[in-house]
């Protein structure tokens, strides 16, 4: 073969490869999936928004829960037999309250048990879908957060702060500070449904006031500690799976990694394939 066919071989390869390992990746992540849900025989949910992970001419492309999050969750949540437990592995720094909302109301009524993981975090919208769980599996420094909502980039507690200070407010002012209050008041009653399958209902409504009202920063992070203080259903301690799992949602290629240690992994790796009782392999 003459060099120019090799050069263009070269390049068609090296213009395929990308493909070809998304391809690979989204399968190592199907084939980690069916073993997760063969083992602990449920239906497992992902929603993981890896904001890092994407760029456009370099430029992040934040990913947050929306609407198509909320339409592949409910068909996954309406296939799945009746009784069944559902898992859902939640990585996320939140999103639309619509979106989430549905979502979790969609595991509320779910006919079987329902358990959220979250290995690293899960705020706002994800935390209200935690909460609609009937167990939250974290690690003791995973993270889940306030669930108060933002109105365009403000806290509706502050809008609603601001418009109660003395002095005159203009229209916008006013306006967006009723929304404000209009929307803390549908998450908190929201959230309180949620925390009621779990608490007394003076104590959940406390919960949800605090949770919904702003009595933190937004990213104000709850760890295993708060939320055992708070009452809610936790349990300390991500499976293996679930952490490999989280594995196969790489930094982009090309990009260093900002955190190394060693020793350790080199590269993604799934858990070992199990063998079959009374099978052996090379070796043994």
């Amino acid at each position: 073969m003459d060099p120019l066919s090799l050069l263009w071989l070269f390049f068609i390869l090296a213009s395929l490869q990308p493909a070809f390992a998304r391809q690979w990746l989204l399968a190592q992540r199907r084939y980690a999936l069916s073993r997760i849900s063969r083992d602990r025989q449920a239906t497992v949910i992902t929603v993981i928004h890896r904001q890092e992970s994407l760029s456009l001419l370099g430029f992040p492309v934040v990913r947050y829960i929306d609407i198509d999050d909320a339409e592949g969750v409910l068909r996954a949540i309406r296939m799945t037999p009746t009784g069944r437990p559902i898992e859902i592995i939640l990585h996320t720094p939140g999103g639309l309250v619509v979106a989430a909302q549905q979502i979790a109301a969609a595991l509320a009524d779910h006919d079987g048990a329902v358990t959220a993981v979250v290995p690293h975090y899960a705020m706002s919208g994800g935390t209200l879908i935690a909460l609609a769980a009937d167990e939250i599996v974290l690690e003791a420094h995973s993270a889940l957060g306030p669930v108060d909502p933002q109105l365009d980039e403000y806290p509706a507690a502050s809008l609603i702060a601001v418009a109660e200070r003395p002095g005159d407010h203009d229209d916008k002012t006013l306006i967006m500070a009723d929304v404000a209050r209009k929307a803390m008041a549908q998450v908190e009653g929201f959230t309180t449904r949620l925390v009621r399958r779990h608490l007394p209902p003076d104590r959940a409504g406390a919960v949800a006031h605090v949770l919904a009202s702003g009595v933190w920063t937004h990213d104000h992070p709850l760890l295993a500690d708060d939320l055992q203080v708070l009452g809610l259903p936790v349990r300390v301690g991500v499976p293996d799976p679930e952490r490999a799992l989280m594995m196969l949602y790489p930094q982009p290629t090309g990009r260093p990694p900002s955190v190394e240690y060693a020793p350790g992994p080199s590269m993604p790796t799934l858990p070992r394939r199990r063998r079959p009782p009374g099978s052996a392999g090379k070796g043994d």
